[in-house]
């Protein structure tokens, strides 16, 4: 039995939550709606101590209510100051430079991830591309042409100019890794294979603090806001009798 200050939480309300917390395991589901719904609880008393006006439990939006209420009344979350922003920006450079940018063509060899033997398939007939592309490079927008199931085989497998953020993820992390020229190997993604040339690289630039001040300030801002709610919790709950489950706050989906 789990219960916040002798209100119990029905088991059928935690089963009811699992529906919003998918999760690997049917357990890790059940401790995630179970944390929901005792922080929630935790919550909706404490606005009731304070006069708050608290909404039913059973509402859906009831516990970010809660939460934005109690966190004007009772939580002071410090702004990050310009110098804070400013010693953020020197610590990591790497982070704020413009996004590089590729001129690339690509051979696309569509395989269904979820059926294994036109994905093998897909995989034997782009791996005899690329063998023979890397004999005859000069044939790379003929095969395109004749064998990519992508729109852009009528222009020779062209992509013209991209950057990140334009293609999956897993095209893009294996093709923004690599040098200009032919890419050795199959690039494997949700679609099936590609078969990649890189014609021109051009690397992403720094950017100046002030382009970056606004970005690095609401992220910081945001990093601190989760801490104080974090530490408001961890308060509530030390304040507070918690039977049938041990909490553990960072995790919990109010914190996400």
């Amino acid at each position: 039995m789990i219960a916040v200050n002798d209100v119990t939480i029905a088991s059928e309300r935690v089963l009811q939550e699992m529906q919003y917390h998918p999760a690997p395991s049917k357990e890790q589901a059940e401790y995630q709606a179970a944390t929901t719904l005792v922080l929630g609880e935790l919550l909706r008393q404490r606005a009731a101590e304070l006069g708050l006006e608290v909404r039913d439990m059973d509402d859906p939006t009831a516990d970010d209510d809660h939460i934005e209420q109690l966190i004007k009344r009772e939580v002071h979350i410090p702004e990050a100051t310009r110098d804070e922003c400013l010693a953020y920006f020197q610590a990591n450079p790497e982070l704020f430079v413009t996004s590089p940018l590729l001129d690339v063509s690509h051979i696309l060899i569509a395989g269904d991830p979820k059926d294994e033997a036109q994905r093998a398939y897909a995989h034997d007939i782009a791996e005899r591309l690329l063998s023979q592309i890397k004999k005859a490079p000069q044939d790379f927008g003929k095969l395109a042409k004749a064998h990519s199931n992508c729109d852009s085989s009528g222009a020779g497998g062209s992509l013209g100019q991209i950057g990140k953020g334009q293609t999956v993820q897993e095209f893009e992390r294996q093709v923004f890794r690599a040098g200009t020229g032919l890419i050795k190997s199959l690039v494997e993604t949700r679609y099936g294979y590609h078969i990649v040339q890189i014609h021109q690289k051009v690397d992403g630039k720094p950017l100046d603090f002030e382009m970056a001040y606004e970005r690095i300030r609401d992220y910081l801002n945001e990093k601190v806001r989760r801490k104080a709610i974090s530490q408001y919790i961890n308060t509530l709950m030390a304040g507070a009798r918690i039977e049938g489950i041990e909490l553990n706050v960072t995790r919990s989906p109010l914190m996400q």
